[in-house]
């Protein structure tokens, strides 16, 4: 039996495959989920197995039982042609092309691929991949990880996801993931998370539902890149999995609930840095390139109408925080940063209105006329920089464009906001003056926050290589859109990246 520990090595098992004309059996298996004390009688396998043909090969995930009954949980749809008088049938090229015939497998789980009909899935030479076994067999656990979410047994779906969630988070796993993103490219990458998050999001969903007492970490997928004077991180979570800071009473009904759990968070943070070298010291000067935050549905707009409240009924960015520390601060003089600014300021109608009369017993209450109107000047985003010993904090803030101006992400809407179809968060996708983009996220570009932060160091650190860390903490927001209800509530996410720079 294999250890629960052991990072299951199939590339090495598959490379390992004899001459097939040579296989006593019609098949070979290798485990990838061993038995437990919970589940002591079912393995979740991977095995190759022979048709009649001796150079067609199949592979299979399935749920191999100790009284000998299989379960098979999926087969390739594509035969694989083999050379069955090879001594080595699995040569790198061809583990290659196996490798992105599960890469189109695993897409093919995503509920909404219509954006990506175009886009192809490379097939590059062997010698071209660095850590090819790395990116191999984590690809053959995301796709056992998916397999698992829609078509494991119950009672051995729940032993099996998670011995597979931790062989992904491992840092080897991760970072074999990310090689595969940059081989695949960003459309592709988009597509790959969504579909992984959409499994997680399934996952989380059913753990809730059982009361299972086994906790999901948050699954955060970021990755930072520092190239070409440029620092960018990207990260990707399901909302699902965020942390709920604050939520009203009573909770949103089924319809609301479906349209905001599937959704997740996509995030881009680009830097511009350069280093200037004066007379007596030098200058490491960082300026905001873009920052991007989306809120992206991973269902289908067919489904979302069915079963959802609407796909315009979701959560919105309210509040990003991104601090910048250098982690050696041995040769660092001082840290300088621009004074805060505001968006542009925007008129809004405000409504102060009493409504009265008889509705179905559905509908929010008692509606009353009475009305007060007025218009006023407001800001919806505020951006402030603020500096803690050498780190840098940059905060983008949305305000409540009624009065008062109050925090979003900290505050609740009235309830008269709430009714009232002339409040800012109403319609908040198709207005004009809009705080969102039309899809419902925001652009902070560096025309607009173009804004620098200075690190002054002494002359000694000229040649070396130093790094920075990013923290950043994204707060989403649910305030109702067009759906009628008082449901409200505030989720957080935090992450933590690596930068680095040569100081040259």
């Amino acid at each position: 039996m294999m250890s629960e520990k052991k990072f299951p090595d199939v590339f090495t098992w598959i490379q390992n495959i004899p001459q097939i004309t040579k296989w006593r059996t019609t098949s070979l298996s290798f485990c990838i989920c061993p038995s437990t004390s919970d589940f002591p009688n079912s393995t979740l396998n991977l095995i190759a197995q022979k048709s009649p043909n001796p150079s067609v090969l199949t592979f299979s995930i399935i749920v191999q039982s100790n009284n000998h009954s299989t379960l098979y949980l999926w087969t390739t749809k594509q035969e694989l042609s083999i050379n069955p008088n090879s001594p080595n049938p699995f040569d790198e090229q061809t583990i290659v092309s196996l490798l992105f015939d599960f890469v189109e497998t695993i897409l093919t789980y995503t509920s909404n691929s219509s954006n990506y009909s175009t886009i192809k899935i490379p097939n590059p030479d062997s010698s071209k991949i660095d850590g090819l076994k790395d990116i191999f067999n984590a690809v053959i656990l995301t796709l056992s990880f998916i397999v698992c979410v829609y078509e494991a047994p119950l009672y051995l779906r729940e032993n099996c996801l998670n011995t597979l969630k931790n062989h992904l988070v491992t840092c080897h796993a991760r970072q074999a993931t990310i090689s595969l993103m940059k081989l695949l490219g960003s459309n592709l990458e988009e597509q790959w998370m969504r579909t992984v998050n959409l499994a997680l999001t399934n996952w989380i969903i059913e753990q809730r539902r059982c009361e299972s007492t086994k906790t999901t970490t948050t699954p955060l997928f970021s990755y930072a890149v520092s190239a070409y004077g440029l620092w960018k991180v990207q990260l990707y979570c399901p909302v699902e999995a965020m942390e709920v800071e604050r939520s009203s009473n009573p909770t949103a009904d089924s319809r609301l609930l479906f349209s905001l759990k599937f959704n997740q968070l996509e995030g881009v943070m680009q830097f511009n840095h350069k280093v200037v070298v004066r007379d007596k010291w030098i200058d490491v000067i960082v300026k905001i390139d873009n920052i991007r935050y989306d809120v992206i549905k991973l269902v289908n707009e067919k489904l979302m109408s069915r079963r959802g409240a609407g796909e315009h009924e979701k959560h919105f960015p309210s509040r990003i925080s991104l601090q910048l520390t250098p982690t050696l601060q041995t040769d660092f003089i001082s840290v300088s940063v621009s004074k805060s600014s505001n968006n542009p300021g925007r008129e809004f109608e405000v409504e102060r209105s009493i409504e009265g009369s008889f509705d179905p017993p559905n509908s929010l209450g008692l509606r009353v006329a009475g009305r007060e109107a007025s218009t006023m000047t407001m800001t919806p985003w505020k951006f402030e920089q603020s500096v803690l010993g050498y780190t840098a904090n940059l905060n983008w803030i949305l305000y409540d464009s009624s009065v008062g101006g109050r925090e979003v992400f900290s505050t609740k809407p009235s309830r008269f906001s709430i009714m009232s179809p002339r409040s800012w968060f109403k319609d908040r996708y198709a207005r004009a003056y809009r705080s969102f983009t039309r899809r419902g996220g925001v652009i902070f570009a560096g025309d607009e926050y173009g804004e620098s932060v200075v690190w002054k160091i002494k002359k000694g650190a000229l040649g070396r290589r130093m790094e920075w860390e990013i923290k950043g903490f994204i707060w989403l927001t649910y305030w109702p859109n067009k759906y009628k209800t008082f449901y409200h509530e505030t989720r957080r996410l935090e992450f933590t990246q690596l930068l680095n720079l040569t100081i040259a």
